[in-house]
């Protein structure tokens, strides 16, 4: 796999986004309407930068997973911009920064918000990722909500070697506004850092987690009141109990330790790293 450099022109395109350091990440501070806002900004002809913006999100198992995987946290620092999609980010940098997060930007929101004015622009998506059935439901029932969205291309997240990349030059001559890729954390970041310099034409990646399950239906959110009180990693372990009790018993531990010991209670000043 070839390591993405950070690219300054990308860099660029995002220099006027308010930033703060949360547990060792470089976060945006942007509610969910803004950074809708701003994918939407981005993929029009004189925002062009050349190579598609790359946009991810981070939670407690992020940081967590950062400080302990130099590979995913090099992963990570390359993406053009990084939302909280935890409600313990946004809860701690209230008592943690001057400029704390508005709110949660969960990328299941998000893409919604994304579709709707997507469809309203005559923008296009690309749907990347999950197993063939779980593509399929996801893209039908995203077109069953967004009649008039424009959805040029979808596929599964299980090709390898020279299927995958005959899929991403055709990915590329698609030319989506917006690529979702849906693979995992590390995976999917690690597809952006191998196959940006080859999707020249497409507008914007988000990667995008478990997004295709949700819209799929084939999991449900926990209810609001426990997203709001930061419990929605115990709803997850409650209907995942044997995949997720170890990852979370150990990555919350780790999490909340970065979080009251890597973030800054000022941080106006930008880099050229997350």
């Amino acid at each position: 796999m070839r390591e993405r450099r950070a690219n300054p022109v990308g860099r660029a395109a995002t220099a006027n986004v308010p930033r703060i350091t949360l547990g060792g990440l470089r976060l945006a501070v942007l509610d969910l309407e803004q950074t809708a806002n701003f994918m939407i900004e981005m993929v029009f002809p004189q925002r062009r930068v050349n190579r598609p913006l790359y946009l991810t999100s981070a939670n407690g198992e992020v940081l967590a997973r950062c400080s302990t995987e130099p590979m995913t946290d090099r992963l990570f620092r390359a993406a053009d911009l990084i939302n909280a999609d935890g409600q313990p980010l946004v809860t701690v940098s209230r008592f943690k920064s001057s400029m704390p997060l508005p709110e949660r930007v969960a990328t299941t929101d998000l893409f919604h918000v994304v579709a709707g004015k997507a469809q309203a622009a005559g923008l296009t998506f690309y749907l990347l990722g999950a197993d063939e059935t779980e593509n399929a439901a996801a893209v039908a029932c995203v077109r069953k909500q967004y009649p008039d969205l424009k959805i040029v291309g979808r596929c599964h997240g299980y090709l390898r070697g020279e299927a995958l990349r005959a899929k991403v030059a055709e990915i590329n001559a698609l030319a989506p506004d917006y690529l979702w890729v849906a693979l995992g954390i590390p995976y999917e970041q690690a597809f952006v850092a191998e196959f940006t310099p080859e999707l020249c034409n497409v507008g914007v990646i988000k990667t995008a987690g478990g997004l295709f399950n949700f819209l799929s239906g084939s999991r449900v959110r926990a209810p609001l009141w426990m997203q709001h009180a930061s419990l929605e990693w115990a709803w997850r372990i409650w209907l995942e109990p044997r995949r997720l009790f170890w990852r979370y018993l150990t990555t919350n531990p780790r999490a909340l330790y970065l979080l009251l010991n890597r973030s800054r209670s000022t941080d106006i000043g930008r880099t050229h790293n997350q």
